[in-house]
Parts: C-alpha cells; sequence; structure tokens
C-alpha cells in the first residue's frame, strides 16, 4: 500500500485556516471585440451595398420565425431583381404569406420617406404585373435605420398609406404623379399597410450572432475565456464515471480492492485524485465556454481530436495496467496539436489532461482492461 497520511476532508485543492476570503465574482465567458476593430454596428457602415446586402442574408438564414428559421434566403438585389434585394422564403415554393422582401438601402444618412416611396411605387408596381406573390413582410433595412419621420409612419400604417398617396398625388418625396394610376390607387388603398416594416441593425446583428464563428469572423470578435470552475470539496455525481476509473486503476496497482474513502485516506491516491479532478474541472471551464460562445459543439469536437491522437498510445499493448494507460494518455494529450479546433487559442495548461478524464465520463475511453 502506497505511503499513508492523514485522511483528508476535501478531494480538491487544500484549504487554509484564518480569517475568511474575500468572495471574487467569477470572471464570465465573454465575446470582445479587437483592440482597434470598430464596433459592429459601426463598421456596416463603411461596407458597400452589396456586402450589406449578404450582410442581411446572412443574418435572416439564422433568424428564427417562431420555431422554425427560413427554408430559403436569396440575394436577388441585382439588375431584374424586381425591387427585391434578399428574398427570404417561410417554404419551399413562392406563395402569397410565404415569404418575406428584405429591401436593403445603405446609404450615410437615416432612411427617409422619399427614400422609401420610390421603392414602394416598384413594389405596389410589381404586384399589379404579379411579378411575384404578396409577402408576409416587406423590411426596410439599413445600417443607420429609419429616420424619425419614416419611423413614426411605419408605426402607424393608415398614415404611411396616406402619406404615400398624397406624395405621389402631388409628384413628391421622388414619385411621379403620372405613374399613379387608378389600378395602382385601388391597390394602395385596400393594401395591408402592417406588412411594411422596418428590420433595425440591432436586430440583424443578433440574428447574425447566432453564427458565432462568422460573426466573429466578420467583426473582428474575439471570444474571451472566464474562470474555470472552481474544484468542488466532494466529488459530484456528473464526475463519478472517471473517479470510479482512477479507483479500479488504483485497486488493480495495489492488488486489494478499494473504494474512494480508501482513496481518500491514503497520501498518494489522495493527491493524485485530487490532481485528476483539477485537470477536469479545467477542461470543464473549456466546455462551458464552448458551450456559452460557440453554436456547434465544439467542445465535443476536440475530443474527438484527442481521442484520435492517443488512441494508439493508450491502446499499445506493451501497457500492462491501468495507471500506464493513464499516464500515456497524459502525455500524448500534452503533445498534440489541435490547431484544427476552434478552441485552440484559449486552451490552457490542465484542459488536454481534462479532457483524456472527460473521455473516460464519457464512456469512450477506460483505463483498465
Amino acid at each position: 500500500m502506497a505511503k499513508r497520511g492523514p485522511a483528508a476532508t476535501v478531494q480538491g485543492a487544500p484549504t487554509q485556516v484564518g480569517a475568511p476570503a474575500t468572495l471574487k465574482k467569477p470572471k464570465a465567458h465573454r465575446l470582445v471585440v479587437k483592440r482597434g476593430t470598430v464596433p459592429p454596428s459601426v463598421f456596416l457602415h463603411t461596407i458597400s451595398d452589396k456586402d450589406w446586402e449578404e450582410f442581411i442574408a446572412a443574418a435572416c438564414r439564422q433568424r428564427r420565425i417562431g420555431t422554425a428559421k427560413y427554408v430559403s434566403v436569396k440575394v436577388l438585389g441585382n439588375a431584374g431583381d424586381k425591387g427585391r434585394d434578399v428574398e427570404a422564403r417561410l417554404q419551399a415554393t413562392l406563395v402569397a404569406d410565404g415569404w418575406d422582401l428584405y429591401q436593403a438601402k445603405h446609404y450615410e444618412q437615416r432612411l427617409t420617406p422619399g427614400n422609401a416611396y420610390p421603392e414602394l411605387l416598384k413594389f405596389f408596381g410589381h404586384l399589379l404585373a404579379k411579378s411575384f406573390p404578396v409577402p408576409r413582410k416587406y423590411y426596410f433595412c439599413a445600417p443607420k435605420n429609419a429616420g424619425p419621420e419614416l419611423h413614426d409612419l411605419l408605426a402607424e400604417p393608415d398614415k404611411l398609406r396616406s402619406s404615400l398617396l398624397s406624395a405621389w398625388r402631388a409628384g413628391t418625396r421622388g414619385l411621379s404623379a403620372a405613374k399613379l394610376t387608378a389600378p395602382m390607387e385601388a391597390l394602395i388603398s385596400t393594401f395591408d399597410f402592417t406588412r411594411f416594416e422596418e428590420c433595425q441593425v440591432v436586430d440583424l446583428l443578433a440574428w447574425h450572432a447566432e453564427d458565432s464563428n462568422a460573426h466573429c469572423s466578420l467583426f473582428g470578435i474575439e471570444p474571451e475565456r472566464g474562470d474555470d470552475p472552481a474544484v468542488p470539496a466532494q466529488a459530484q455525481a456528473h464526475e463519478m464515471t472517471y473517479v470510479s476509473e482512477l479507483i479500479r486503476a488504483y485497486t488493480e496497482a495495489e492488488g486489494v480492492p478499494m473504494d474512494l474513502a480508501k482513496v481518500l485516506a491514503d497520501e498518494v491516491y489522495r493527491e493524485h485524485l485530487a490532481a485528476a479532478r483539477e485537470a477536469f474541472y479545467a477542461a470543464e471551464g473549456l466546455k462551458r465556454f464552448s458551450r456559452d460562445i460557440y453554436v456547434e459543439d465544439e467542445f465535443k469536437n476536440l475530443l474527438d481530436m484527442v481521442l484520435k491522437g492517443i488512441k494508439l498510445k493508450v491502446k499499445s499493448p506493451l501497457l500492462k495496467t491501468g495507471l500506464q494507460r493513464h499516464d500515456a494518455a497524459i502525455d500524448a494529450s500534452l503533445t498534440l496539436a489541435v490547431t484544427d479546433s476552434v478552441l485552440h487559442a484559449r486552451l490552457r495548461g490542465g484542459d488536454l489532461p481534462g479532457t483524456c478524464h472527460h473521455l473516460v465520463n464519457e464512456k469512450q475511453l477506460t483505463w483498465v482492461r
């Protein structure tokens, strides 16, 4: 039996006796703009008209209408687009009320009725010509959003209709009175103007951020890893698979049955278990960082990389005991260059050894045969 010391009351880091420590709030995981990079809302002012349309489309692909996303999102902005810069379908076929139209306007100033009304002229013209079915919504999108006048009109659909018709009859706001035909006026008079809305930049950014990889890449945003979770004094229920496997390895090494109480009563094994738990919780911090920042399960992807990288050494027939396989796995993990993982730049010292214990905890790896 290994050298024994006094029984410990905890399984994690040692405690200190004295005045109570001041509790520090753990630093949270977050996204931060790189030094020298402008905020996303400001960056959008600097991109081209075409890039603005592509950004809107990318944001729409992440948007949820209720619980579902759009089935299809396509940039049409070009000659012959019939006034549809971005078309977002709620179903595969293009049917009335089954799609949304996003009108992209990349101007240096806020949108005004004079910017919006000529687009509505084209829109109603295409509805009369049956170029496309009626959309569920028609969104105005501009980097600086709608100005006060257009904002207020969009909030009161009947006033928007009256203002549009008045400007059209008078030939103002960029409209030609000659183009206001009787059929056109009849269509406008009966059309549901609640379909017209402003799509604000803050909403587009929120949707776009759902794809964190693309969002961070476009706006020069870096994920910042916060503090790892503290190691609990006692092993928790969700740890017991890898802890039990370590106890099996200790039992094999000693040649006598061991349980958690006996491990904690033995100085050597107690310290080894504590070190293993510290590594597990370091990797747990990485797992929570991945969960908080990324849409995909990047921690699982990292575990897959680690398993492939260490498996050949762990399965070597030259290794005869569980502790030998454990040590081989830990040593191999420390040599891995997991640069294909998006988590690579945020790795800390105990992370890769800790992933070995996570692999055991998920029953993808064992130490004792």
